[in-house]
C-alpha cells in the first residue's frame, strides 16, 4: 500500500554527480525506513544506503561511503540519494524501497519497491 517512484537517473561522466529522488505515496506512515539498492547487469542487487523517516538515522554501504548522501524530506514524503564522484562501477539500476521496521540492509527486509531508475556512468 506504499507506492514508490524513482526519478533523476541518467548518463553522467566519471567524476560527475547525480541526485536521485524517490517519491512515496499511499500508506507511508507504515514505513519506518527507506533504502536505496542497485543492480548492475550480471550482478546481484546490493544495498546502497538507508535512512529512517522519523529520526533520520543513516547507514551506507562501504562502497559508497564518502561519495553518496541519503536524505529525506518528510513533508514531501521524498527520499534523495545524492551521488558524487561517480565511477563506472556505480552504473546500475537504482531502486528505492520501504521497510516497515528497522534500518535494514537486506532486500528481503523491504516490503515495497519502486521500478528503478537507470544510472550510467561513462569513462
Amino acid at each position: 500500500q506504499v507506492q514508490l517512484v524513482e526519478s533523476g537517473g541518467g548518463l553522467v561522466q566519471a567524476g560527475g554527480s547525480l541526485r536521485l529522488s524517490c517519491a512515496a505515496s499511499g500508506r507511508t506512515f507504515s514505513s519506518y525506513a527507506m533504502g536505496w539498492f542497485r543492480q548492475a547487469p550480471g550482478k546481484k542487487r546490493e544495498f546502497v544506503a538507508a535512512i529512517s523517516w522519523r529520526v533520520g538515522s543513516t547507514f551506507y554501504a562501504d562502497s559508497v561511503k564518502g561519495r553518496f548522501t541519503i536524505s529525506r524530506d518528510n513533508a514531501k514524503n521524498t527520499v534523495y540519494l545524492a551521488m558524487n564522484s561517480l565511477e563506472p562501477e556505480d552504473t546500475a539500476v537504482y531502486s528505492c524501497a520501504a521497510a516497515s521496521r528497522y534500518l535494514q540492509t537486506t532486500p528481503a527486509s523491504y516490503e515495497y519497491w519502486g521500478q528503478g531508475t537507470q544510472v550510467t556512468v561513462s569513462s
